[in-house]
């Protein structure tokens, strides 16, 4: 369902595209849009591991490397990559107390997924596989392409956009200019979100079920949306929870559904898989992050 829905909101987007890009600047200035925007973003999805990770000052986990906190955690990503039949991502660390992970590259076979110092200070064994296994799932259904196709669009879109009053006016008119310059880059931001939000409860399900356990990521995301209030919420949009999401239905301009939404869900699917209290309960019995 949940991918049926992602094309569906890609295909309302170009959808989008192709109406704004008519009415501004015809075929050609659809076109002439849509290169621009591929080109920047092409760039962008094949240099993305590189780039995000050489940013965030990440450290890669080797065989090599001292901790054998980091080199257990770099193991538990391995057997579940091959549990889930992806080639062993490169794995990283990076030293914030802020609780995060990520996956980044552009296909399984040049996939990274990074973690911080301060998820796994926080979090027991099992809860860090949970979310790990949610970002595994992120590299085997091919997300950073999908959003790179959805950046693209809508990048296009924004771009139409600026020149509506300049170039608009004799397809859209004056207001129609002006409607198609404020309102369409705000509803291609909505679908690209929204879009969003349903590869996360994608890569929920796929997670929980490469991790065996849908209740370590539900326990995980529990404590991350509580830590990350504790901390900065000018960071929400970095976390794999965001913080700022109310516990209702889902925020139209978040790119994460609310936590309370994505447990429930994980919590339904634990029910299916037969997993009981007392399983779910063990994370958070545990004395220490890998005890």
């Amino acid at each position: 369902m949940g991918t049926a829905k992602t094309f569906m909101l890609l295909a309302a987007l170009t959808a989008l595209f192709m109406a704004v890009g008519y009415l501004i600047g015809g075929v050609l200035g659809m076109a002439i849009a849509f290169v621009v925007a591929a080109g920047m973003n092409v760039f962008s999805w094949w240099n993305a591991d590189k780039i995000v990770l050489r940013m965030q000052g990440a450290k890669e986990v080797t065989p090599e490397t001292s901790s054998p906190m980091l080199r257990t955690f770099a193991g538990d990503v391995a057997r579940m990559a091959e549990r889930a039949g992806l080639p062993a991502p490169r794995v990283y660390i990076i030293e914030t107390p802020q609780p995060n992970a990520f996956a980044t590259g552009r296909n399984p076979e040049n996939a990274a997924v990074a973690a911080t110092s301060g998820l796994l200070g926080s979090l027991t064994r099992e809860e860090v596989a949970g979310v790990m296994a949610h970002e595994l799932a992120h590299v085997q259904n091919r997300d950073t392409l999908t959003m790179t196709v959805t950046a693209t669009i809508a990048g296009a879109i924004g771009m139409l956009a600026n020149f509506a009053l300049f170039f608009g006016r004799e397809r859209a008119g004056l207001i129609g200019s002006l409607a198609i310059m404020i309102f369409a880059p705000m509803a291609a931001a909505l679908v690209q979100m929204a879009i969003s939000r349903s590869r996360e409860y994608e890569a929920d399900k796929r997670g929980a079920e490469i991790c065996g356990n849908p209740l370590w990521l539900a326990s995980a995301l529990q404590k991350i949306e509580r830590g990350a209030r504790e901390r900065n919420p000018a960071m929400a949009h970095m976390y794999i929870a965001n913080p700022l999401n109310g516990r209702g239905a889902d925020n139209l301009f978040s790119t994460h559904p609310a936590t309370a939404n994505r447990i429930e869900a994980l919590r339904r699917m634990a029910a299916e898989m037969g997993v009981s209290s007392e399983t779910a309960d063990a994370p958070r019995r545990q004395a220490g992050p890998w005890g």
